[in-house]
C-alpha cells in the first residue's frame, strides 16, 4: 500500500465524517419539519383503518374516504380541547371563592405547626432571611419587563401552533390519500438493488410502530382509568377531564408523569379551595398524590416494559439512554419521537447493515 492510497483513504473518511455532520447539523435545522413530518405519519398510520373502512365497505371513493377521515380525526380533537371548558369554568368559579384571610389564617396555622415541629422558632427563621438578603435580592431581580416579553412569547406560540397544526393536517391528507407516498418519495434516493430491503424495512416499521403506538394508548388508558378512581373517590369534580389531561402528560417520557402529577394535585386543591386547608384540601391532595404513586409504579414496572419488550422489541435501559440523548439534542420533541425513531433506524439498519457484528448484536431481537 503506497502513500497515495493512504492518503486518498484519509481524505476519504475526512470527506464521509464532513459530510455526516453537515447532514445532522441540516436534520437539526429542519427539525420542527421533520416533526411535522412524524407527527402526521402517525395520524395516518391511526387514520389508515378508518379510510380502508370507508373505501371496502361503504364504497366511498379514495378521496371521500381520505375527507371524512380527517374531519373524524379534527372533530375528536377539538371534542377533547371541548372538554376542558368545564373544567377552566369551574376553576375559575372556585379561585373567585377564594377566601384570601381564610387562607393566609391557614398557611400561617401550617407555618407555625412546621417551626414547631423542627423545633425552630419565628424569630431565627426571620433574623436567617435578613442575614441572606433576600428580599432585597429578589427585588433587584424583578424586572417587569418580562410582560410585554411574556405577550410576545404568547402571541409567537399561538402562530407556530397554526403554522403546525396546518402542516401537520395538509400532510397528513396527502399520506392517507397515498400511502405509498413516503415510500415512493423515499425510494428515489435508494439504488434499484436496494429497493426491495427498503420495502421490507417500511413494512416492519409499520408493524412495529402500529403495535407501539397501541401499547401506547393502552398505557394511556390505565394511567386514565387509576386517575379517575382516584379522583372520584376524593370527590373532584370534573374528575373524568382531569384525569383524561394527566394522563395524556404521560405521552412526554419522564418529565410528563411530573407535570400531569402537579397538574392533578393542584388541580384537587383549588376544586376545594373555599374548604379548610389542613383538615380537608391537604388530605385529599395527600390522597391524590397516592393514586398517582399507584399509577406510576403500574406504568414503569409493568405497562412500559410491557410495550417496549413486545412492540419496539427494545431494553428499558436501551430506551432510557435513547430518550435522554433525544431530549438533549431536540427537546421536547425529541422526546416524543425518540422510541418511534430509533426503532426505525434499528429496522434499516438490520437490512442494510445486517453484516456488520455491531449490527447484529443491536438487532438481534428483531
Amino acid at each position: 500500500m503506497n502513500s497515495k492510497t493512504i492518503a486518498n483513504g484519509i481524505l476519504r473518511a475526512v470527506a464521509i465524517m464532513v459530510g455526516v455532520v453537515l447532514l445532522g447539523w441540516f436534520f437539526y435545522k429542519i427539525q420542527s419539519v421533520l416533526a411535522y413530518l412524524a407527527i402526521a405519519a402517525v395520524l395516518a398510520l391511526l387514520g389508515r383503518p378508518i379510510v380502508l373502512f370507508l373505501r371496502r365497505r361503504l364504497k366511498f371513493h379514495n378521496t371521500l374516504a381520505v375527507v371524512v377521515t380527517m374531519v373524524i380525526m379534527l372533530s375528536i380533537f377539538l371534542g377533547i380541547l371541548a372538554l376542558f371548558i368545564p373544567l377552566i369554568a369551574e376553576q375559575s368559579k372556585n379561585l373567585s371563592l377564594l377566601d384570601i384571610e381564610a387562607l393566609k389564617g391557614d398557611l400561617t396555622t401550617l407555618y407555625l405547626q412546621t417551626l414547631d415541629y423542627f423545633g425552630a422558632s419565628t424569630g431565627s427563621l426571620t433574623s436567617l432571611l435578613d442575614e441572606s438578603h433576600i428580599e432585597e435580592n429578589v427585588l433587584k431581580g424583578l424586572d417587569l419587563g418580562f410582560i410585554p416579553n411574556l405577550l410576545n412569547s404568547f402571541v409567537n406560540a399561538l402562530s407556530n401552533f397554526s403554522v403546525g397544526l396546518f402542516s401537520v393536517l395538509f400532510i397528513s391528507f396527502f399520506f392517507l390519500k397515498d400511502s405509498k407516498l413516503m415510500q415512493n418519495g423515499i425510494l428515489t434516493f435508494v439504488p434499484n438493488n436496494k429497493e426491495s430491503n427498503l420495502v421490507k424495512s417500511i413494512e416492519k416499521i409499520n408493524n412495529l410502530l402500529s403495535r407501539y403506538f397501541a401499547g401506547i394508548l393502552l398505557q394511556l388508558f390505565i394511567l386514565f382509568v387509576i386517575y379517575t378512581v382516584a379522583l372520584l373517590i376524593v370527590g373532584v369534580e370534573n374528575a373524568i377531564v382531569i384525569a383524561f389531561l394527566c394522563a395524556l402528560f404521560n405521552i412526554i417520557p419522564y418529565i410528563g408523569p411530573i407535570i400531569g402529577g402537579v397538574t392533578m394535585i393542584t388541580l384537587t386543591m383549588t376544586s376545594f379551595i373555599d374548604a379548610d386547608f389542613s383538615s380537608v384540601i391537604l388530605p385529599k391532595a395527600l390522597y391524590v398524590f397516592i393514586g398517582l404513586t399507584i399509577g406510576q409504579l403500574i406504568d414503569n414496572f409493568f405497562s412500559q416494559p410491557f410495550i417496549f419488550s413486545t412492540s419496539v422489541k427494545s431494553h428499558p435501559l436501551e430506551i432510557f439512554l435513547i430518550i435522554i440523548i433525544a431530549g438533549l439534542l431536540f427537546g421536547v420533541v425529541g422526546m416524543v419521537v425518540a422510541v418511534p425513531g430509533y426503532t426505525a433506524i434499528k429496522v434499516v439498519l438490520k437490512e442494510f447493515l445486517a453484516d456488520y457484528s455491531f449490527v447484529k448484536k443491536l438487532t438481534k431481537n428483531l
